[in-house]
């Protein structure tokens, strides 16, 4: 798209309506035009021509509203110009170059660019998930995890933008039904769950809402007497492993406060051996802590799931009032770094639309990470 430089007055440059980003920090706006005062305006706005005269912003919104702040007249710009025989840019190639800038320079809160995503492929013809993907240089993951965004409910939407929880999270809790939504955000709110307890538990609901329709899930009612006999020795089978596992500590505990001098001379010629040993043990150790995790996550979703076939509320009734009382959990100042470790799926080359897209489980976490798992792909808030 070629273009051209020139000075413009303020007057003459009207706001896009149709500005992809909502929010701006008002506190970065003024450092920003105290340095648009000091050292003038670095990089010029992107304009468009329109027909009823004088000019559009196409990108460059922040630097527009500071050098305004700052009581200039003028600003430098970069006018768009029309390739070929149109008449004037599009609005869609307007909004395109705009939602560009904003998702490769200032970050955009996560639900601006499911909404921006939503309209390029609502609105441009042939549009896909991949199109999209390579317009703004993303992966088809991401703007697919974006685009289920917009499956949560209203004060879900609102606690993901405010930064209270992580997108990973978030992505996990728009595949449930609006009813499960509500249940796991009413316990968020208690504060005592991080955004990586999050993921596991949203996805637990989301495998035992499936297993609720396919009718999978039997109460203990329901069993025959032989299925509950089997059951019963099942639990007491995996109790008693575990409590093997218990008496073990003590034996590893003795190794482990062992002089490694007077167990080089007590291994002599097994060391190398005893320690791929140790090295087998504590693989399985830490696939057997996770599993575990799972089966807490599973246990919490239990308790916190209500009917998936329930009838969902006025939601947009309830977000205000629910928006008022929504404060950060104070042990968790930073659920997003927190929820984007969870790793995800690898870009699937036929992705599912955003409201059937399903997100994967999340994946065993690499040894010595007790925390929290290593993200091969990222996927920024």
């Amino acid at each position: 798209m070629s273009h051209k430089f020139a000075t413009l007055k303020m007057r003459q440059i009207r706001r896009n309506e149709n500005q992809p980003r909502e929010t701006f920090d008002e506190e970065a706006l003024k450092e920003l035009a105290d340095s648009i005062k000091q050292h003038g305006l670095l990089q010029p706005i992107v304009v468009r021509k329109v027909a009823e005269g004088g000019y559009e912003l196409v990108a460059g919104e922040r630097r527009f509203r500071a050098n305004e702040m700052a009581d200039n007249i003028t600003i430098e710009a970069k006018i768009l110009l029309p390739d070929g025989g149109d008449a004037e840019i599009s609005d869609m190639d307007s909004f395109k170059k705009a939602m560009a800038e904003n998702l490769n320079r200032e970050d955009m809160l996560p639900l601006e660019e499911a909404r921006g995503f939503k309209k390029v492929l609502d609105q441009e013809e042939g549009a896909t998930p991949e199109s999209v993907a390579k317009t703004f240089s993303k992966s088809v993951q991401y703007v697919n995890f974006r685009l289920a965004l917009l499956n949560l409910r209203p004060e879900i939407q609102t606690a993901v933008d405010m930064g209270h929880i992580g997108t990973q999270a978030a992505v996990q809790i728009a595949a449930l039904s609006p009813g499960n939504q509500k249940a796991v955000f009413e316990d968020w709110k208690k504060g005592d769950k991080t955004d990586n307890q999050l993921v596991h538990i949203a996805y637990a609901m989301r495998k035992q809402e499936k297993a609720a329709k396919q009718d999978s899930m039997v109460d203990v009612e329901e069993m025959t007497d032989e299925e509950k006999a089997e059951r019963s020795r099942a639990q007491a089978k995996t109790k008693s492993d575990l409590d093997a596992i218990e008496r073990m500590c003590t034996l590893l505990e003795d190794i482990g406060k062992a002089d490694p001098m007077d167990l080089a001379n007590s291994l002599e010629g097994e060391v190398g051996k005893r320690l791929e040993q140790m090295d087998r043990v504590a693989a399985l150790v830490q696939k057997a802590r996770f599993q575990l995790r799972q089966a807490k996550a599973h246990a919490d979703a239990k308790e916190i799931m209500v009917n998936p076939a329930a009838e969902a509320p006025d939601l947009a009734a309830e977000a205000d009032a629910l928006l008022t009382h929504l404060e950060p959990n104070a042990g968790d100042a930073a659920p997003e770094a927190q929820a984007e470790s969870t790793p995800e799926a690898e870009v699937q080359a036929e992705p599912a639309p955003a409201a059937e897209a399903e997100p994967e489980s999340p994946a065993e976490p690499e040894e010595g990470d007790s925390e929290t798992v290593t993200e091969p792909i990222s996927v920024a808030a």
